[in-house]
């Protein structure tokens, strides 16, 4: 890797506390085991109006460069992670979802249809929508995260996009 990114990692939960984030936990161990920089970390109940103030926050401070959530994705009533992401967007990625979800069809079979995990580009940061399991962290991580966050990444990767996202 040739520079690492600033990244934050938000948990969004309405049952989990700081001492109970293993999924959180494992997202901070694993970007900066892959020489990333961990600029902040947040944890916030279920709320679309709170997790959009924090982002809105991190994706206004020209030092970040991705965000990482974990949390809400799924269909309860008190999911709305992508509902609270979605309109900051300004581009989504919609072959993330789609990769995410054909991945984890090996583990967790017709359930993977259940995720709404997501990913887009708002103020030329990255974000990244996971469900709130650390196996699907680590899954949408290892498997995709970590390649398209690395510049040695071939034939083309994210993190060599980061310079042009905000051409006009």
């Amino acid at each position: 890797m040739t520079t690492g990114l600033h990244l934050c990692v938000l948990t969004i939960s309405d049952s989990r506390t700081g001492a109970e984030d293993a999924s959180g936990d494992y997202l901070c161990q694993a970007l900066q085991a892959d020489s990333h920089h961990l600029s902040a970390r947040g944890l916030l109940p279920d709320d679309k109006y709170r997790i959009r103030a924090l982002l809105s926050q991190w994706i206004a401070d020209p030092t970040v460069d991705g965000i990482l959530c974990t949390g809400g994705t799924g269909f309860t009533g008190r999911d709305s992670t992508p509902e609270a992401i979605q309109p900051l967007l300004d581009k989504e990625m919609p072959g993330f979802g789609e990769l995410f979800r054909q991945l984890s069809y090996a583990d967790i079979g017709t359930s993977s249809l259940q995720s709404r995990a997501l990913a887009g580009l708002a103020n030329g940061i990255f974000i990244f929508c996971l469900p709130g399991s650390t196996s699907a962290c680590r899954l949408a991580w290892n498997e995709i995260i970590r390649h398209q966050l690395n510049h040695a990444t071939k034939p083309c990767n994210l993190a060599a996009l980061k310079p042009r996202l905000n051409e006009r």
